[in-house]
Parts: C-alpha cells; sequence; structure tokens
C-alpha cells in the first residue's frame, strides 16, 4: 500500500481513539509508532520509542514551559488574581456593565502571567464570577465574559501555544511573542467593545456599580503594578535582546515567586505550586512525546508532501486554502485542546502554508486565535466547562449564549489580521 495512503489511514483511526477519549498523547504515539512499522520496520520504529521521549524530555528549547505555567500558579497562590480584579474593579465599576470590563481587563493582564486559557479562566472566575452574580449581572453574561477573557491567556505573551508553534515550525520564539503583542492587546480591546455593545443594547444584563473617587482609583492601580512589571521585564528583555525567551521565562518565574512570598505565600503553598506545576508539565510533554512520535511517522509517509500536491493540482488560490485550514482548526479547537490539537495539526498543515505563500510567523498568531475561537465554541468550548465546573447552578447554554458576541469580535480580529498583517509583524525588528 502506498505510504500516503496508510499516513491517511492511520490519522483516521487516531481520531478515531480520539472521540473515543483516549488520551491524545497515547494516541498519538500508538498511531505514529504503528504507521512508521507499516512503513518501514518493526526495529526501527523501537529505536524512535526508545529515544523519542528522551530527545523531547532533554530538548533545552522546551525548558520555558513549566517555567512559564509556574509563573501562573505562584500569582494564584498569591491571589494575585483577587487585587487585580479589585484594581480593575475600581477604574470601571461604576459604569453599567463596568464589572464586566474589569473582569475582561484582569483576565487580559493576568494572561501575561499565566500564559494558558484555561489557567487564566479558572482563577478570574473564582474570584469575578461570584461578584458579578451578586451585583446583579445575568449569569449568561458574567460567565461569558470569563469564559472569553480567559482565551486571551493563549495569545498574549508569553504563551505556551507560541512558544511550541514557533518549536514546531522552527521559528524564532522572541519573534513570535512580540507578534502577539498587538494582537493580544487588539482582542482585548474589542472584548471590551462586545461588552459596551451588549450591554448598551441589552442594559437588563448589567447594573452600574458603586462611584468610586479618583484617589480610590490611582490606588487601585496597584494591583496592575506586579504583572507590569513581570511582562515589561519579559518582553522588554527579549525584543532588546538582554536575555533569550528560555531566560526570559526563569527571570518571570523569579520575579513571580518573589511577589508571591512577599504577599504571604507560605512554604506548604509553594510546595503545591511546584506539585501543580510539575503535573501540568507532565500532561504537556507527555503530549510533546506522543507528537514526537508521530512526527517521524509522518515524515516518512510523506502525507504532507501528498497534501501540497493534491491543493496544487486543484488550483485553489492561497486564501482559499488559509480558510480551509482555519476551519479545520475551528472544528478541531471545539472538540480538542489548543496544545494537542496545535501539536497534531501544525505539521501536517504548515508545508500548505509555506507552498501557498503565507509568511510562518503571521500564520501562527492567525492559526492561535483561530484555536481561541475554538475554546469558547460548542460543542465542547474548553473553557466554558471550566467555568460551568466552577459554578455548578450556571446553565451551559446560558454560557455559549454569552460568548457569542465575543466570537463576533474574534472574527472581526481574524479578518483585520488577515487584512493587515503588519498587525502582527509590525514590531519585529528584522521584518
Amino acid at each position: 500500500m502506498d505510504a500516503s495512503m496508510i499516513g491517511f489511514i492511520c490519522i483516521a483511526i487516531m481520531l478515531i481513539l480520539i472521540a473515543f477519549r483516549a488520551p491524545i498523547a497515547l494516541s498519538m504515539a500508538v498511531t505514529g509508532f504503528v504507521g512508521f512499522t507499516s512503513i518501514v520496520a518493526f526495529q526501527p520504529a523501537v529505536a524512535i520509542l526508545d529515544s523519542a521521549p528522551f530527545d523531547a524530555l532533554s530538548n533545552y528549547s522546551f525548558s520555558p514551559i513549566p517555567m512559564f505555567i509556574l509563573m501562573g500558579v505562584f500569582a494564584s497562590k498569591a491571589r494575585m488574581s483577587q487585587e487585580l480584579f479589585n484594581g480593575a474593579k475600581t477604574m470601571f465599576g461604576s459604569w453599567r456593565g463596568g464589572m464586566a470590563l474589569a473582569a475582561v481587563t484582569s483576565c487580559g493582564i493576568f494572561s501575561a502571567i499565566s500564559g494558558s486559557s484555561l489557567a487564566t479562566a479558572a482563577s478570574m472566575s473564582r474570584v469575578a464570577l461570584p461578584e458579578m452574580k451578586k451585583n446583579g449581572y445575568s449569569p449568561a453574561l458574567a460567565a461569558g465574559t470569563l469564559a472569553a477573557g480567559g482565551t486571551l491567556g493563549i495569545m498574549i505573551p508569553p504563551s505556551i501555544a507560541l512558544l511550541l508553534y514557533a518549536l514546531i515550525t522552527e521559528q524564532s520564539v522572541g519573534d513570535m511573542f512580540i507578534a502577539g503583542v498587538i494582537p493580544g492587546l487588539l482582542g482585548l480591546a474589542l472584548y471590551c467593545v462586545a461588552v459596551a455593545v451588549t450591554v448598551w443594547l441589552f442594559p437588563q444584563l448589567a447594573t452600574p456599580g458603586e462611584k468610586t473617587t479618583l484617589m480610590q482609583k490611582i490606588v487601585g492601580l496597584k494591583g496592575l503594578l506586579p504583572f507590569s512589571l513581570i511582562f515589561a521585564s519579559i518582553i522588554t528583555g527579549i525584543y532588546a535582546g538582554f536575555f533569550t525567551p528560555t531566560e526570559a521565562a526563569a527571570i518571570g518565574a523569579a520575579l513571580t515567586m518573589v511577589i508571591a512570598f512577599v504577599r504571604g505565600m507560605t512554604w506548604e503553598m509553594f510546595k503545591d505550586a511546584v506539585n501543580e506545576t510539575l503535573s501540568i508539565s507532565a500532561m504537556i510533554f507527555f503530549m510533546i512525546i506522543g507528537a514526537e512520535i508521530f512526527g517521524f511517522f509522518l515524515s516518512v509517509s510523506r502525507i504532507s508532501y501528498s497534501l501540497v500536491d493534491y491543493v496544487n493540482s486543484m488550483n485553489l488560490s492561497p486564501y482559499m486554502v488559509l480558510f480551509a485550514v482555519l476551519m479545520l482548526f475551528i472544528l478541531l479547537g471545539c472538540v480538542m485542546d489548543s496544545i494537542a490539537m496545535l501539536l497534531l495539526t501544525v505539521p501536517v498543515v504548515f508545508p500548505l502554508i509555506q507552498a501557498a505563500g503565507f509568511d510562518p510567523i503571521w500564520f501562527g498568531i492567525v492559526a492561535v486565535i483561530t484555536v481561541e475561537v475554538g475554546l469558547i465554541t460548542p460543542p465542547v468550548g474548553m473553557n466554558v466547562f471550566v467555568i460551568k465546573s466552577l459554578d455548578k447552578e450556571l446553565n451551559i447554554g446560558d454560557i455559549f449564549k454569552g460568548v457569542i458576541p465575543f466570537v463576533i469580535s474574534d472574527i472581526v480580529r481574524l479578518g483585520l489580521l488577515i487584512g493587515f498583517p503588519s498587525l502582527a509583524l509590525a514590531l519585529i525588528p528584522h521584518l
């Protein structure tokens, strides 16, 4: 049987395994091993099983992952999310829908440390959701705002998704982080616009909060200072060339640890933070090992080359190819974790994007935003279920209804990035 045909069959089998809730990492590893054995031989496949875990776990490029996770966990243990939300609330809380604006802003700022959409959504929801409901906000608006706000964690650097995309496609991690700044801030701004338009059209969904004085607003800004310090240190250091992304991750984790201890983090909380980081990191590295084995199989199956030849034979325009790839991302993003989806799909579709002539860094930003949309759309929407797990009284349908304005704003952002690629590439010095 033709190697490409074996490749397509094995990918179909892998998707079936995932649909039956087999672990994604294990599905990639098993499919990759069986596929490689079918095309090459059993003994070389065993040799890959022997070497792939060591190659993945000893790769220095992956070392920022646990550091960025540790930053987010330290921030949660130090209850920095509570102070951040309170500070944002003093700025916007007196407006109709101001608490929702505060929640979106807090999610955007917290994600600059967390780097994870799910962690951002969970941390900020524990703080903001009870207060929003207590102040008369519609459950749909409150939960939808936090589910959507959490997705900012996948784009605003430092982002684990951008880091993995850069490593998979052999792009500069620093360039990917810099490219994510404007689209990330644009997403935050458009989410604020979505809240403002929603409460203007449906004022019954939100109530104005208590007015605050100028002095209270100034004092409230202190909740933003730790995040601003860490974010500025990481981005400025990478942009100016003072240190590499790996060194930036270590510096960011160290700064967050110091701030957490100053704010009262105990030794027990520190050990819990390390254990939680190890648990999350192990899950991600297990997926990386599975993707490494799957990557060897993709290479020998030459399925990517077959796809490129097939697309070329159809005479599709570059933007038609892009549209098809983004639709695939949205569909898979609805039912799959974002990191797993990127590890699974990018090695397959990246040659198509290169053949279509698109800039790889720009495509990385567009791809990650598209994955972001999948995190809040049915039937799964990972962030939606994170919010639901924190408040059993919430109705899933209400949450999905609440994220509609934010999905629309994400589509607008995608349109702007496709129409104006410089939004992603303007800050990169050599482009």
